[in-house]
């Protein structure tokens, strides 16, 4: 069974480092995922999203209006506020495995990716509300089937991953993974290039190696899980 992949990137830079110059981190990092998963697995399709250069509108008042009204009291005028929401949802609900690249942008994500998030994480179609639970009432509505998200950042400086001196200021893994849990996608990998403002220095050159290495390892767990999984799964 093909599986379906999600690319998205977010990065202002358009080109990949180590081909274009000035080129992004996490653009090289999503395409060298793909790229392998593609060696690895051809049967399977990809669909690309590039967030840096066509930003998704933000949420608005008439979006809001739009979104909170029942399908079934829809006026005219909200299909309208709702058509790219409805297109990033209906590319969300296809992919089997989604690969974002994500820098870190002022301690959080890029606007574009954070406005990905706010058209994507929508009421009664990623995530719905059980008001017989009020103790618990948010159902995500992605958890019908498996899915992983690959998280790919880079970021200048050290020190802000998990139990790190300055995690408290990164709020952009963190928030990746509620809103993506909110929804139903918990299994949520990530790799990280850091130093990035010491271009020259040992130190960036070993965090790019050592995050290419471990993108490398994501993609050869995920396939063997990936397959493992097709062989156990119940036929028809």
């Amino acid at each position: 069974m093909s599986l379906h992949l999600l690319h998205i990137d977010s990065s202002a830079r358009p080109g990949r480092a180590g081909e274009h110059p000035h080129g992004s981190q996490t653009r090289r990092l999503t395409h060298r995922f793909v790229s392998r998963w593609r060696q690895a697995r051809p049967e399977d399709t990809v669909h690309y999203r590039d967030l840096g250069a066509v930003p998704p509108r933000p949420v608005t008042h008439a979006w809001i209006g739009a979104a909170f009204t029942p399908a079934a009291a829809h006026e005219p005028w909200m299909q309208g506020a709702l058509d790219e929401s409805d297109r990033l949802i209906a590319e969300l609900l296809r992919a089997d495995l989604i690969v974002i690249g994500a820098p870190l942008y002022n301690f959080g994500p890029p606007a574009p990716l954070k406005a990905w998030i706010d058209n994507v994480v929508r009421m009664d179609r990623t995530v719905s509300i059980d008001a017989s639970r009020p103790e618990d009432p948010y159902r995500p509505l992605l958890a019908d089937r498996p899915r992983s998200a690959i998280v790919l950042s880079s970021r200048g400086g050290s020190g802000y991953g998990p139990g790190e001196p300055l995690a408290g200021m990164n709020h952009l893994e963190n928030s990746l993974r509620s809103a993506l849990g909110f929804i139903g996608i918990t299994d949520v990998r990530e790799a990280v290039i850091e130093h990035e403002e010491h271009k020259d220095d040992a130190r960036f050159a070993a965090s790019v190696a050592a995050a290419l290495q471990q993108v490398d390892r994501m993609v050869d767990a995920l396939v063997v899980q990936r397959q493992a999984h097709q062989v156990l799964a119940p036929t028809a």
